[in-house]
């Protein structure tokens, strides 16, 4: 394993190394920062969510007492979807309004991410029969010192013992269908195909 690596629930006040995280590894595993105005936007949406949710699970990968990584999971994505909806999204909807003012938005990245923020999440009449059996999602994500000697295994294992203390009966993941090295590494891991996006593709692992 990585030197100097321990896996350790996360706790408030390592918000800020999430959001430098899912930044620097935002754009199909790569860096983004050269991708986004606000630097702060990936994390909003996609790290700092799983930190506040009451049933939210989150585990860090500390290295030399700094957070290089982490995996952050929902037990039930549809109440997760529910309470983003109802009590995540409007502050930041309001925060960043749309039309998003041109100087806001820096590339075609961001202005998706505007776009998702003011979408209803997860429309009722979106058809997502896999999610009886694979209720829980994740997001993993390792900075480039972290990559390598089976952290990010530890993590899935990790995060999977404790969603099936929970009696969760599997998770998945959605991953982009550039980001080759993480679809290797999923499929590794014991996930397996369950349905292809526009963007990319969802995997499952039972429990």
């Amino acid at each position: 394993m990585t030197a100097n690596i321990r896996i350790r629930r996360a706790i408030m006040p390592d918000v800020p190394y999430f959001y430098e995280i899912c930044l620097k590894t935002g754009n199909a595993g790569k860096d983004a920062s050269g991708l986004f105005n606000d630097p702060f936007l990936l994390g909003h949406y996609f790290a700092a969510p799983y930190l506040f949710y009451p049933q939210g699970i989150a585990f860090t990968a500390e290295q030399d007492c700094r957070p290089s990584g982490y995996i952050i999971a929902a037990p039930d994505t549809t109440a997760f979807n529910r309470w983003m909806e109802t009590e995540w999204l409007p502050p930041l909807r309001e925060r960043f309004p749309l039309p998003a003012p041109p100087e806001r938005v820096r590339s075609k990245d961001e202005d998706d991410l505007f776009q998702s923020i003011h979408s209803p999440h997860l429309p009722p009449d979106t058809p997502r029969p896999w999610l009886l059996e694979y209720p829980a999602h994740l997001h993993i994500n390792l900075l480039p010192r972290a990559q390598g000697g089976g952290v990010g295994r530890l993590l899935v294992e990790t995060l999977c013992a404790e969603l099936a203390r929970r009696g969760v009966p599997g998770v998945h993941l959605g991953v982009n269908s550039k980001n080759e090295g993480a679809i290797a590494f999923y499929k590794k891991t014991g996930f397996s195909f369950l349905k292809a996006e526009d963007w990319g593709m969802i995997l499952g692992k039972p429990l």
